[in-house]
């Protein structure tokens, strides 16, 4: 009798570690994009179907405006802290975030947002 192989579950997924296994978390392992996105998929499919003009969402579409949101994030995030640092803090502050968007003119369309 053949011994048992703990992973996940059975599937091509459970062979072995893939390249979002770092991105996955904590959560149960599900197959396909949901493992490269860390923001949950149905809530960002849900924000796609409040707009009235969107109809119709493919998950193939929900999981790159997922991902496009978390690299937004961090870069927005990566640049703000920046400037707590150079005010000698770890903690990012609104005004952190304020001067990265006055500073760098890949977030001027931001400016005035966060007033």
């Amino acid at each position: 009798m053949a011994a048992a192989v703990p992973g996940p579950g059975p599937g091509p997924e459970a062979a072995g570690p893939g390249p979002g296994d770092e991105a996955a978390g904590a959560g149960p392992p599900c197959s396909g994009p949901a493992r490269l996105a860390r923001l949950p998929l149905a809530r960002v499919k849900a924000l796609v179907k409040a707009d009235p003009d969107v109809s119709l969402a493919s998950q193939e579409a929900v999981f790159v405006l997922a991902r496009a949101t978390e690299l937004f994030v961090e870069t927005i995030a990566k640049d703000a802290y920046a400037y707590a640092q150079q005010g000698k803090r770890k903690t990012l502050q609104r005004k952190d975030l304020d001067n990265a968007i006055e500073a760098i003119d890949e977030f001027a369309f931001l400016e005035g947002t966060l007033d």
